[in-house]
């Protein structure tokens, strides 16, 4: 362990399926995110554009100082703010929560 900073990734588990948590912490700051074969719902330090030129599927939730998202758990139940372009063709929209994007996720691929 390196003192001041902290990793962790674990399953997941939703009705509809699974996803790994992802969480880093360290002096002053934290990130995490829920990631599924399919994409990822993430913090708000991941960045919408970068993950359209790469044509990932990345939903954005917000936390704030006095709530901040620290866990991947955290993200099930922050509404999502910002949605890729491949996000938004598998159904997922901003005002979800992120349970519901990742049930999104870990969807069927349409016929």
């Amino acid at each position: 362990m390196i003192p001041g900073l902290s990793a962790d990734q674990h399953v997941v588990r939703i009705s509809q399926g699974e996803a790994v948590a992802a969480q880093y912490a360290w002096e002053g700051g934290q990130y995490c995110a829920l990631h599924t074969p399919r994409g990822i719902v993430g913090c708000g330090i991941y960045d919408v554009a970068c993950a359209d030129v790469f044509d990932i599927a990345l939903a954005i939730a917000r936390g704030t100082p006095e709530h901040p998202l620290r866990t991947g758990e955290d993200l099930l139940d922050a509404k999502i703010v910002g949605v890729s372009r491949r996000a938004d063709q598998l159904g997922i929209r901003v005002g979800m929560t992120g349970r519901e994007a990742v049930a999104c996720l870990l969807a069927p691929p349409a016929a």
